[in-house]
């Protein structure tokens, strides 16, 4: 499985979302993923909203092997339900 990661600096749920990918790819060989840092890449509010497909908001933005799961939050619960996390962040 493959994430992406869209985030901004100084987002704290990318900051979270980050660290949940680096210890999915850490605890499981079939992970890994990309952060993408909007502000750096040029990235603007109405480009994410093409990628994701609808009206975005926040970030972070992520999708799972080019699927869009959502923010954090989705991202969390998507772990847990799925890849076998049981501490939260």
């Amino acid at each position: 499985m493959f994430a992406v990661i869209f985030g901004r600096p100084g987002c704290p749920y990318c900051v979270r979302a980050k660290d949940l990918a680096e210890k999915l790819t850490a605890e499981r060989e079939d992970f890994n993923y990309r952060y993408v840092d909007i502000h750096a890449e040029g990235i603007s509010k109405a480009d994410l909203e093409q990628t994701v497909g609808k009206p975005v908001e926040t970030v972070p933005q992520i999708f799972l092997d080019q699927t869009h799961i959502g923010g954090f939050t989705d991202f969390e619960a998507y772990a847990k339900e799925h890849l076998g996390l049981f501490a939260a962040q």
